[in-house]
């Protein structure tokens, strides 16, 4: 009814004994190579995650150098240019005290201008020749008040005509003078510490 199991030989039992054998060992030959290679996979991302590491740190190191290197020149563009803005400070204050007075002897120009049209004019009285005398004191106090702050007149008559300094508004032909020689002087010209308030208005020999 029942199909009973025969018992192995004893040659059976040998032969199944050396197959579990051969299994169990080639189990284990099979473990033990995934296991090497894990442990040589694990070996090979360690190794690549320290070179990475190592060329970040190279290139955070070359970063930082190159912004160091940027800040200074940053720093040194600024204080060029203080150096420069202290010396173009110095210099406008300067020249603004040097010719601080330049716009009040500006305006007096045209008063000197009134004396000298004033001492043109003849005198044919007694009290005329008092009151010009008063008007000359009066002019050349002026005119050393001025000179004191730095104006001087512009020499013109008997002198080359320099555009610079003189305003030619006539010629004249003069056979006794040299050509471009000024040979009148109509309105006087003023410098101030070397600056031209007003150039010399002249008449020029052709």
């Amino acid at each position: 009814m029942f199909n009973e199991k025969k018992p192995l030989t004893k040659e059976e039992t040998i032969a199944a004994d050396i197959e579990e054998s051969s299994v169990e060992e080639q189990t284990g030959d099979n473990d033990t190579l995934n296991e090497e290679s894990a442990a040589a996979e694990n070996s090979a991302e360690e190794q690549e995650i320290i070179e990475e590491t190592e060329e970040s740190e190279e290139d955070v190191i070359a970063r930082l150098q190159d912004e160091v290197e940027a800040e200074q020149n940053k720093y040194l563009r600024l204080l060029a240019d203080y150096d420069n803005f202290k010396r173009r400070s110095q210099k406008d204050r300067e020249i603004a005290s040097k010719f601080r007075s330049q716009s009040l002897l500006t305006d007096l120009l045209p008063v000197l201008d009134n004396f000298e049209r004033a001492m043109a004019v003849e005198t044919k009285s007694d009290d005329a020749a008092s009151i010009m005398k008063g008007v000359d004191m009066v002019r050349k106090s002026l005119l050393e008040a001025v000179k004191r702050e730095g104006l001087e007149e512009i020499p013109a008559v008997g002198e080359p005509f320099d555009p610079n300094f003189h305003q030619a508004v006539m010629q004249e032909k003069d056979d006794n003078a040299e050509p471009g020689i000024v040979l009148q002087e109509l309105q006087k010209g003023y410098t101030l510490k070397g600056r031209v308030l007003r150039p010399a208005m002249v008449k020029v020999n052709e």
